[in-house]
């Protein structure tokens, strides 16, 4: 993930899968000059101190790797790593989609990818690599999306995973055809912005036997043949791959560093009202689609924390969550979404400024400014669930909460209460559970996501929440909607 990785040992029976988390360390990146990147080989340092731990539990019958996604690496000459990756939250891309729609209509890019607009998608920071640092692209002999760069470091292999790839915003979904990967790469728009096109990699779908690891591993790390597997690589696809949905008509929302809410659809969405909305079509397991809106996320209360530590206090997500509980309901609001809240920095103070400047009361203290944005989001949710329910044409009855967030008690009852939809959280690893049992798919140990999500129900702890004071909820959402002009 974005702020912490870890690595989990899954072991199925046939019934339940069991889970063990057997390390976890922070997502280290690194400012240097104007630039935020990745630090990738310490985060691979981290990857080989899990094998080495797991090869102590038992045999290993696969690995897979998921991440964010949009970041990417350019490998060059004799398997060389150009650089360590740009980092999406790097303010390169900010203001660059606009230019580009000068060269390529927002609409063209939209009706070819049907991805959703935001700066830090891979086309603009191509193209921001393209004006910046040129040389890098013409150097490039491959690009792999950052799961990709960890299979490649692990296998010897180059290829991407298709959920990863349709992140990109450089991807045609749309077309469809009898191999299992759906979709082409939209060379023409990538041509049109001049942005080389020979390092793109051959897609392959979730499930692919990438090789084994490599020699060089094997020997450094004393392990055996391993098989590397591309899963859903897109943490979010495997999250939702492991929602344990059984209803009719549900929604997802996959809660940590970023909320992603949508549906799971057999079909891209790329009309009007789509694009207006900024909804996104990305690929998901079993040429599924996750027709989804990428929120902002827990990002805002994880760079609070992060402040707050800075200035001597030490408090747990739990413990901010527990203050928030007894702060003043509904004082401000913000739109989770307004640009300056995606970059690091100080943002307890850019909070304030926000409601300062739309003329709102000024949270003061670490209870009330995380109750302002847990109520924030809370009201985003209900935004993009109206939006979603128009497009599709249905009223969803169950609204599915998975990731590390669905443990925020306080947040599943808002979204609950928000929404007004019945709430199910669980499970927390979605992501790492997804991973795991589309190795066994491909293992053939399980048959098919229908038997996967069984799996997860009998395997998971669930919880239910109902909404509860609906008439107030609705009436400050009407204030939410005047404030972010929805």
């Amino acid at each position: 993930g974005a702020e912490s990785g870890r690595g989990l040992l899954g072991e199925f029976s046939g019934d339940k899968l069991a889970l063990k988390e057997i390390h976890r360390f922070p997502t280290y990146n690194v400012k240097l000059h104007s630039h935020i990147y990745w630090d990738i080989l310490a985060i691979f340092s981290e990857i080989k101190k899990i094998l080495s731990l797991a090869k102590n539990e038992g045999d290993i019958s696969g690995i897979g790797i998921t991440t964010w996604g949009v970041d990417y690496g350019l490998i060059g000459e004799n398997d060389i790593l150009l650089s360590n990756p740009f980092h999406y939250r790097d303010r390169r891309t900010d203001g660059l989609p606009e230019g580009i729609f000068g060269i390529v209509p927002k609409e063209k890019i939209f009706k070819r990818t049907g991805i959703q607009f935001m700066p830090l998608n891979t086309l603009y920071q191509l193209y921001a690599t393209k004006k910046e640092f040129p040389s890098l692209l013409h150097s490039a002999k491959k690009l792999l999306f950052m799961p990709d760069l960890f299979n490649f470091f692990l296998t010897g292999n180059k290829v991407a995973e298709y959920t990863i790839v349709s992140t990109s915003q450089m991807y045609d979904s749309s077309v469809r055809r009898e191999e299992d990967v759906p979709g082409e790469w939209a060379i023409d728009i990538l041509e049109a912005l001049g942005i080389p096109t020979h390092f793109l990699p051959e897609v392959v779908s979730p499930g692919t036997f990438i090789g084994s690891i490599s020699s060089h591993l094997r020997e450094e790390l004393n392990l055996p043949e391993i098989p590397v597997y591309t899963v859903c690589c897109h943490d979010t696809a495997s999250a939702v791959v492991s929602v344990p949905a059984k209803e009719n008509i549900w929604a997802y929302l996959s809660s940590g560093t970023w909320s992603l809410l949508g549906v799971e659809i057999d079909q891209p969405i790329i009309n009007e009202k789509c694009l207006r909305y900024n909804f996104t079509n990305e690929g998901g397991h079993g040429k599924t689609i996750r027709f989804l809106k990428n929120i902002m996320g827990l990002w805002i209360l994880q760079e609070c924390r992060r402040q707050w530590q800075k200035e001597g206090k030490e408090l747990s997500y739990q413990e901010l969550t527990d203050m928030a509980s007894s702060a003043k309901p509904f004082l401000s609001f913000i739109d989770v979404n307004y640009k300056e809240f995606l970059f690091p920095g100080n943002m307890p103070e850019r909070i304030q400024i926000y409601c300062r400047e739309t003329g709102q009361e000024v949270p003061e203290g670490i209870a009330q400014i995380t109750r302002v944005i847990l109520e924030s989001l809370a009201m985003e949710y209900r935004c993009v669930m109206d939006n979603l329910e128009d497009v599709i044409g249905t009223k969803i009855e169950t609204l599915h909460i998975v990731g590390g967030g669905s443990q925020n008690k306080l947040l599943s009852q808002f979204a609950a209460s928000a929404t007004k939809k019945i709430v199910i959280t669980g499970p927390v690893e979605a992501t790492g559970i997804g991973n795991i049992l589309v190795q066994a798919i491909a293992n053939k140990d399980v048959s098919d996501i229908s038997q996967l999500r069984e799996v997860v129900r009998r395997s998971s702890p669930l919880f239910v929440y109902q909404p509860k004071d609906t008439g107030l909820w609705e009436e400050n959402y009407e204030r939410y909607k005047r404030l972010v002009n929805r």
